[in-house]
């Protein structure tokens, strides 16, 4: 077998192979993050594979997991038809570690420690084709990700804004950050505008935003309140209030754009988890593109380790950690996806709401007993993977 290690980075990466023996058949060389350097690389794998019987196919091609670095590269490798292997960060810089107690760490000890993984073969899953899919699923969960929580504090700025322009306003509505409302303070961004504003005005306002919900009552009680509010004159604020609806509009119309785009994707991948009761598209998306290859986890626990989500252990001498804290080293987005699909699922599942009030009974903190639900789903979840069946609630 034959081991190529690359260290990715922006513009150039650095290369090393080596045999089955150990021995270096190609030193330490740099290619330029292009279609020449991929090109050569792509040589030197050649030149280094001659005379071997069954050519690429004992060839292992490594790379860490650098978020968009080494994305190119990767899409050229596996087109090339070499088996390649994405290895994360982490366990790189373990192994790293363990082979010196040296504290060395250069471009070239990183492609040499990551070829030695890939001879130990440890385990070691090769990327697939189809999990490009995947990918462009959890590109899309991440962004999203990102944009909801962007306009979650788009909205707490209108509340605070709300509450110094106009603060009678929220006891009126069910709620600042409906359709009718933006509507009503994009046209009259505060108390004195609403109070200026005439009664006819504001009910065909209200009425065409809320497709008919608020009639001339709800104008007449907004105007009312409007005129008798403690709400600041302040036209700096009226703008800004003005300024961030229409970005919070835009924000929402943006998600909604990529949650159809994760939905026909969801559709092409028809995954049996969407099955489970409670656990909507948008936590199962997340869980699919932050899990990838179900496949390599063999148990719950290595896929719960693989979020973060296993208690910490220490232990030395006399002394055992009587109060284990979750780790909280693996990926984030999927942690988050597992621990709130969970409070979804025990909600309408009655199989997972039991498990839930057995763990809270038994004198567990409630997020203790969720981490104890959520390794529940994950083997249900691992099961129906394999298994490619539907779930099917307990008799």
């Amino acid at each position: 077998m034959i081991a190529v290690g690359i260290d990715v980075a922006k513009d150039k990466h650095d290369c090393l192979v080596i045999g089955g023996g150990g021995e270096i058949l190609a030193d330490s060389f740099v290619i330029p993050n292009s279609q020449e350097g991929f090109l050569q690389l792509l040589g030197r794998i050649g030149e280094c594979v001659e005379g071997c019987e069954r050519g690429r196919e004992e060839v292992r091609v490594g790379l860490e997991a650098t978020g968009h670095y080494g994305t190119n590269l990767l899409a050229f490798l596996v087109d090339a038809g070499l088996s390649v292997y994405v290895l994360n960060p982490l366990s790189t810089n373990l192994y790293r570690k363990s082979l010196s107690l040296r504290k060395t760490k250069t471009d070239r000890v990183d492609a040499r420690t990551i070829a030695a993984m890939l001879m130990s073969d440890s385990g070691l899953v090769p990327y697939r084709a189809e999990a490009r899919r995947t990918e462009d699923l959890k590109s899309l969960t991440r962004y999203r990700f990102d944009k909801v929580r962007e306009r979650a504090k788009l909205k707490q700025s209108i509340s605070r804004l709300v509450c110094i322009l106009f603060p009678e306003l929220e006891r009126i509505v069910p709620s600042l950050h409906m359709r009718s409302v933006y509507e009503l303070l994009g046209a009259f961004p505060g108390a004195e505008q609403v109070a200026g504003a005439s009664v006819s005005e504001l009910s065909d306002l209200l009425e065409r935003s809320s497709k008919g919900h608020y009639k001339r009552s709800a104008a007449e009680e907004i105007r009312e309140a409007a005129r008798a509010s403690i709400g600041t004159r302040a036209p700096a604020k009226s703008l800004e209030l003005q300024h961030t609806i229409r970005l919070a509009r835009e924000l929402g119309s943006e998600v909604d754009e990529v949650e159809r785009f994760i939905k026909a994707i969801l559709l092409e991948i028809a995954s049996p988890i969407t099955t489970i009761p409670g656990l909507g598209f948008r936590m199962a998306a997340m869980i699919i593109a932050e899990a990838g290859d179900f496949s390599r986890f063999e148990s719950a626990d290595k896929l719960l380790a693989y979020a973060g989500m296993s208690p910490s252990t220490y232990q030395s001498g006399q002394l055992r950690n009587c109060y284990p804290h979750m780790e909280k080293r693996g990926s984030r987005y999927l942690r988050y996806a597992l621990y709130n699909a969970t409070k979804h699922v025990c909600r309408y599942d009655p199989t997972f709401a039991a498990y839930l009030g057995k763990k809270c009974s038994e004198g567990k903190h409630y997020n203790v007993a969720i981490s104890h639900a959520c390794k529940k789903l994950v083997r249900v979840i691992l099961a129906l993977e394999r298994s490619g069946e539907p779930y099917r609630p307990a008799a």
